[in-house]
Formats: C-alpha cells, structure tokens, sequence
C-alpha cells in the first residue's frame, strides 16, 4: 500500500473545501484512491468515486457496499498541525477523518467473492441541498451503506433526526423610535417566540431530545433606508421521528402573518434497524476489540437522511472523532482512534 493513512488525512484537510469548492479536495482524494488501488474518478456533481469489486466465480456481483462520506466543511481557518497526537484542522473530525478511514479501510479489506466496494467523497452535505448525497441516491443502489460521520471510532450511529429551515422577511415604512407604531424587529421577535412556545408545548409531552423539536433562531438582521424598515431572521428546527410536517409548516406560516416566508431544506428524521447485518458486523468487531457495542442517535442529521429512505437498505453512521467538536474552533482527531477505526471497519467489510 503506497499510502500513509495519517499523511492521506492531513493532506486532505489540509485542502480547504467549503460546500460548493470541492473541486480541488475531490481530484486530489482521487489520485490518493488510485494510489491505493481504487478505479477512481470524479463523477458528474464533483464527488470523489472510488470504486474496488471482486466478482464470484460466476463473474457477478450479488453485494454493492457504499461507504458515503462528505468531503465539504463549513467555514473556518484553523492551522492543520499534529499536536499532542492528534490532527488539528477544519473537516478533521467532520468529516475527513471519517472519510479517509473509508479510504483506508476499503483499500486494506480482503473483499469476498461478489462484492462491489464503493467510496464516495459526497459534496455539499453541510449545505442544504445535500448535491452529492442525492446524486448518489439516484444512481445507485445500495445493498448495505455505512455513513462517515463521527460516531466515536467505538460507537455507531442509527439515527438522525431531521432538518428543516425558515426565513422570514418583513418591511414596512421607516418611522420614529419614539412613535407609537412597533418596530419591524419586534415582529420577528414575535415570530420567533411563537416557535419556541409550540416547541416547548410539544416537548413536554417527549421526554427524549431525538423526540422533540428543536428550534434555533440562526440569524435576525435589519436594515433601513431612511423610507423603509425591513428585517430578515432565519430559524433551522430539528424534527423529530414521524412528525407531521405538513401541519407544522402552517402553523409556522400562520405565526408569521404579513411577512413573506420561504421554506426550505426539509429532510425527514430517520432511524435504522438495530437488528442488521451491519449493525452484527460492528458488534462483532466491537467485542473483538473488548468493548460493549455502543448505538447512538443523533440530533443532528446527516447524508443518511437523504439515502436512506431511497435504497431501504441496512444503513448505520461511523466514524472516529468527537462530534462535540463538529463545526468548533477546537476540531482535531486523535489519531490513535484514527487508527484503531480503520483497523475496525477494516474487520467490519471483511465479515459481510
């Protein structure tokens, strides 16, 4: 193998790759693939496609594998170091570090007999258009998935919860602080404390965080002309499982009133089996390494929440890293867990 895996990691954070600038991150994942053996290429939305298949004696594949990272990150300059044993740097942990342990892994898996392994470098996951995730989902068809998002390299994930976002925009004419009509921002104020009233009103009938809503106010600015008063405030909610999204949205309309509101970037939440020939693989190579199987959900979501309910295959998220530190000034990667979640998915490919 012509790869070292930490220098493999620490080149590509090293490449900056905001959702909608991949294309640099994406050719260089590419040649690092074919390095390792993987026919390689960039496929027609700039994910990164490496490919490795072993047909049966039948000169058929039975099993496609898609391992589906995300190589964007959100923004933020933070100096890609190795300090301490770990991997100072943007994406470190969400989600290059998953993703070259994908790399890793499927290049050092002894593959059976009719399996086709693929490893996709998805783009535009932390945007709301999810491009590269449902580029896949539509030409593909997976027969088992594993997500890369960090789950801690001794845990998997099951879960996401889903997503969806406001933006609400209101003008009217300028006129004094002092007079007696309500200023602009105020409406938006109200708007916003309407949301977080019905969260709170629903959540105290679910006890769990995956089952209650979770609003946040994302942005709120003004802006005048000296004739108008305008403002404009964003909130994202996070959806619980089997939520009826249809009512929420008109209640949501019906607390903006007058102001012109756009909705968009709706993912439903999403929960996988327990019981799966993925989810025994893990729990098999967990108690290998001495450790109890650990399933999580997430409050977050994920490119699970866009394949997932198209391919209606076994699905589970893993990854090394602390998902605490997803989109922080902080985010590094031990990599001694790097290591280790290489050397576990690695056992994982090799049971299915």
């Amino acid at each position: 193998m012509s790869v070292d895996a930490v220098e493999l990691l620490q080149g590509l954070v090293a490449i900056q790759s905001l959702s909608g600038q991949e294309a640099a991150a994406s050719a260089h994942l590419v040649e690092q693939m074919k390095a390792l053996g993987y026919q390689a290429r960039i496929d027609e939305v700039n994910n990164a496609i490496g490919l490795r298949e072993k047909p049966d004696a039948d000169g058929q594949i039975t099993t496609e594998i898609v391992l589906l990272g995300h190589i964007d990150t959100v923004p933020g300059d933070i100096p890609v170091e190795i300090k301490d044993g770990s991997l100072f740097g943007r994406g470190s942990v969400d989600a290059k570090g998953p993703l070259a342990t994908f790399v890793m892994a499927g290049a050092k898996a002894k593959l059976r007999p009719g399996m086709r392994l693929i490893v996709v470098g998805a783009v535009e996951e932390e945007a709301a258009t999810s491009k590269g995730a449902v580029h896949i989902a539509a030409t593909r068809q997976a027969d088992l998935c594993i997500i890369g998002e960090p789950s801690g390299w001794d845990a998997v994930t099951l879960g996401y919860k889903g997503r969806i976002l406001f933006e609400y925009s209101l003008q009217q004419p300028a006129g004094h602080s002092a007079g007696p009509g309500r200023a602009v921002a105020e409406f938006a104020v109200d708007w916003w404390n309407a949301i977080a009233a019905h969260a709170a009103a629903f959540n105290q009938e679910h006890s769990g965080a995956f089952d209650q809503l979770m609003p946040s106010l994302r942005q709120i600015e003004t802006h005048s002309n000296g004739l108008a008063d305008s403002v404009h405030a964003k909130v994202g909610v996070r959806l619980p499982p089997d939520f009826d999204i249809g009512a929420y949205k008109a209640t949501v309309r019906e607390f903006a009133g007058d102001a012109e509101l756009a909705i968009y970037g709706n993912v439903p939440a999403y929960r996988a089996e327990r019981n799966s020939p993925l989810v025994r693989a893990f729990s098999t190579a967990f108690r290998e390494k001495g450790l109890r199987p650990r399933l999580k959900v997430k409050t977050g979501t994920s490119d699970m929440n866009t394949v997932a309910p198209v391919w209606g295959c076994p699905i589970v998220a893993y990854g090394p890293g602390d998902s605490s530190l997803d989109h922080t000034a902080e985010e590094h990667l031990p990599l001694d867990d790097y290591r280790q979640a290489i050397e576990l998915l690695t056992n994982v490919l090799e049971q299915l």
